[in-house]
């Protein structure tokens, strides 16, 4: 029988959650996706100095510290591009999450690096978190074909609003949804129990039962039991660890989610407007929580990374 990563590729599109070239490499997946922290962590060894030093030049001595980290993003993403063959994800700076306006100007800058690379903007999807301000950037930038990647997802308003703003595609993290019911509840959670399997379950089956067009990519795995649990999710972005334990296994691997099996699920359509949102995100705890200490960790990790970019310039 063949492993179950193959079996998983059978149904679901596999992206890499990693900024290691070698990884991607071994598990050939169809995209990538990066985020601040998995630059930093790349950008500090010493295989992928070179990149670093390569964004600081074409930057240029005079260019500002986040704009050097925009060359360097899209540095990273021109690599990944050569190794796979659909999309990488570059994410926009993390403390401009509450700023619209700024991050569709940043967005804009991020393309026209990667555009003036020869690269296609249907080969970008720019990563932005799932603030009421950020899904309304995305709306905005999705109207002029730059696809976009709601991040730090975790609850079912900031899904629907994603989908209700034709965003391209929705990263939900599964993972830290689970981080976060262990660690309040003290209890284990396997399987379809697991509350980060039930909220992607619950946003795919929404997405499929009204004919929403936005991509759920399940994120932010702390097991394959996570994964098996979602296998059929459009796409599943997974860290090399877990690919490699995917690939180990010989275990059927049999689809859990499936578009024909959503169009018959009992359904209400809502829908959310900024207040709705808010009020809906402020009385989820967890989302609240998970989406704040995401752009804090994220906007540290770009802190981190301009230091060591002040270091190698001297």
């Amino acid at each position: 029988m063949s492993n179950q990563l193959d079996q998983l590729k059978q149904f679901t599109v596999v992206v890499a959650d990693t900024g290691d070239f070698a990884s991607m490499k071994e598990f050939a997946p169809r995209d990538a996706t990066t985020n601040p922290s998995l630059i930093l962590k790349a950008a500090a060894m010493p295989a992928y100095a070179p990149l670093l030093d390569e964004a600081i030049k074409a930057a240029g001595p005079t260019a500002t510290l986040p704009q050097v980290i925009d060359r360097l993003l899209v540095v990273f993403g021109l690599e990944i591009l050569k190794i796979v063959p659909g999309r990488v994800s570059s994410e926009v700076d993390a403390r401009l999450s509450f700023d619209t306006a700024a991050t569709v100007a940043k967005a804009h800058e991020i393309i026209s690096l990667y555009e003036k690379a020869g690269i296609s903007r249907n080969r970008v999807l720019i990563k932005i978190a799932s603030t009421w301000e950020g899904i309304k950037a995305a709306e905005s930038l999705e109207k002029e074909g730059i696809h976009c990647n709601l991040t730090l997802l975790f609850s079912f308003a900031q899904a629907v609003a994603c989908a209700e703003a034709g965003i391209t595609l929705i990263s939900p993290f599964v993972g830290r949804i689970l981080d976060w019911h262990k660690k309040t509840s003290g209890k284990e959670f396997v399987g379809a129990a697991d509350p980060g399997v039930i909220s992607v379950t619950q946003i795919y089956t929404y997405y499929k039962k009204f004919g929403y067009k936005t991509e759920v990519m399940g994120a932010s795995f702390r097991n394959t039991g996570e994964i098996v649990e979602l296998a059929g999710c459009d796409l599943l972005t997974i860290a090399p660890p877990l690919l490699a334990e995917l690939k180990a296994s010989t275990a059927a691997l049999v689809r859990k989610l499936d578009p024909a099996a959503s169009a018959s699920a009992d359904l209400k359509k809502v829908t959310f407007n900024e207040a709705a949102f808010r009020f809906a995100l402020n009385e989820d705890a967890m989302a609240t929580e998970k989406t704040a200490e995401g752009i804090r960790l994220f906007s540290a990790d770009i802190v981190k990374l301009e230091q060591l970019i002040a270091q190698k310039r001297g």
